[in-house]
């Protein structure tokens, strides 16, 4: 299983993508994305999401991958 954090601005664009395979990582990596969003970027719909998916084949091409 491959965890994606996604930074996302109130449009759906991804603005920042870390992919990895440890789960304690990527629990930890997610707060920090969501703890950084400023409110101003909260109140324009900024959203940080953790995700899953099970081939590096499925992970976002902008991601920065760690193995």
């Amino acid at each position: 299983m491959i965890w994606i954090n996604e930074q996302v601005d109130g449009c759906g664009i991804v603005h920042a993508c870390i992919a990895c395979q440890s789960e304690a990582y990527a629990r930890d990596c997610h707060q920090s994305f969501q703890d950084n969003l400023t409110e101003a970027q909260k109140q324009a719909g900024w959203m940080a999401q953790l995700r899953t998916v099970q081939s590096w084949d499925e992970v976002p091409v902008i991601a920065l991958k760690l193995g």
